[in-house]
């Protein structure tokens, strides 16, 4: 499949090469065209860096950027004009109506004046705005400020959106149906750059996922295929009656048990090999005369194995390892 996006060895320096912060560590990889492609990483690991030296709004130090078959070192206006961006923080104008923002929006991306009453119209229909469309933006919620972003964004029809952390802050009906128009429009075919360190919205939303940790890319997979190669974040989750709650740590003592974590009524043990761990807790059971109400057996999850990638912490599992921790940063400098 063509390639919408393609980056090679791309690097963000802040301050003097050789003195300064280094933000973006020569990351590489490839964005399909059609796909959802998500970016994830923990604060400060180089997201927003990427995304804006993607987006042309910061230069980059050194590397390549390909998009649509434009070099943005040598060619970037056709990129331009085929990309939409919806910022982590709102670029709505407040004192303006929803009409009046995606008129000056259709405007500075020159859509035709025939064309842009017709798209403004289906737009704020789309998102649920037609009936506030004459009421100033400021006396929106933020769902309703989002959405309309993202409208503005879409006005001029893009091939590409980047979208920079589209639901945090929230509520959860207007978190879904941000995400159910994100799935709309790459049903239609737009290509979609989705930063984010919401796991479960990657999950649910993305073709493929880059995780990326102190400016390099740890890796780039399907979510599914993520979660079958980190064997080590298994876990095998158990419900015991009466008082199954106390016995955590009798339950973390079995062998083969790396960790163990309360979830709610259940334990959730974590182990590399959870066929093994099945007949030991049974056991253990017996021996307690305790009844087993649930036992269930769980791949990892995508946020385990964001946890592993990064050093986080998967369970109680704390990774004391110095090269864990995040490189410091100059004040100014973004993530």
């Amino acid at each position: 499949m063509e390639n919408m996006i393609d980056v090679e060895k791309l690097t963000k320096v802040y301050g003097r090469p050789g003195t300064g912060t280094l933000a973006v560590d020569e990351v590489s990889f490839q964005v399909e065209r059609g796909e959802i492609f998500g970016f994830l990483g923990p604060n400060g690991a180089g997201k927003t860096t990427t995304q804006r030296m993607l987006t042309t709004l910061l230069e980059p130090t050194s590397g390549r950027i390909v998009v649509a078959g434009h070099d943005l070192r040598d060619d970037a206006y056709p990129v331009k004009r085929q990309m939409g961006l919806v910022p982590e923080e709102s670029n709505v104008y407040t004192e303006l109506t929803s009409w009046d923002n995606l008129m000056f929006t259709a405007r500075l991306y020159r859509v035709p004046t025939e064309e842009r009453e017709a798209r403004a119209r289906d737009l704020l229909e789309t998102f649920g705005l037609w009936e506030k469309r004459d009421a100033k933006t400021e006396n929106y919620s933020k769902g309703m400020r989002r959405r309309l972003s993202i409208a503005m964004a879409i006005i001029h029809q893009p091939s590409l959106l980047y979208l920079d952390e589209p639901t945090p802050g929230l509520d959860a009906q207007s978190a879904r149906a941000i995400q159910d128009l994100i799935r709309e429009l790459n049903a239609q075919g737009t290509t979609i750059f989705l930063t984010t360190h919401q796991i479960e919205e990657a999950n649910q939303l993305c073709d493929r996922v880059a995780i990326i940790n102190h400016g390099k890319i740890a890796t780039v997979d399907t979510p599914e295929r993520l979660r079958q190669t980190i064997q080590r974040v298994q876990s095998v989750e158990v419900a015991l009656e009466p008082d199954g709650a106390t016995h955590g740590p009798a339950l973390e003592a079995l062998p083969g048990v790396t960790t163990g974590v309360k979830m709610g009524d259940k334990w959730r043990l974590y182990t590399e090999d959870p066929s093994a761990l099945l007949p030991l807790i049974m056991d253990y059971a017996a021996s307690q005369n305790l009844r087993v109400v649930s036992l269930n057996t769980l791949a990892p999850s995508l946020e385990d194995v964001f946890l592993e990638i990064t050093g986080g912490q998967v369970g109680t599992i704390k990774h004391d390892n110095p090269e864990d921790k995040p490189r410091g940063r100059k004040p100014g400098g973004r993530s």
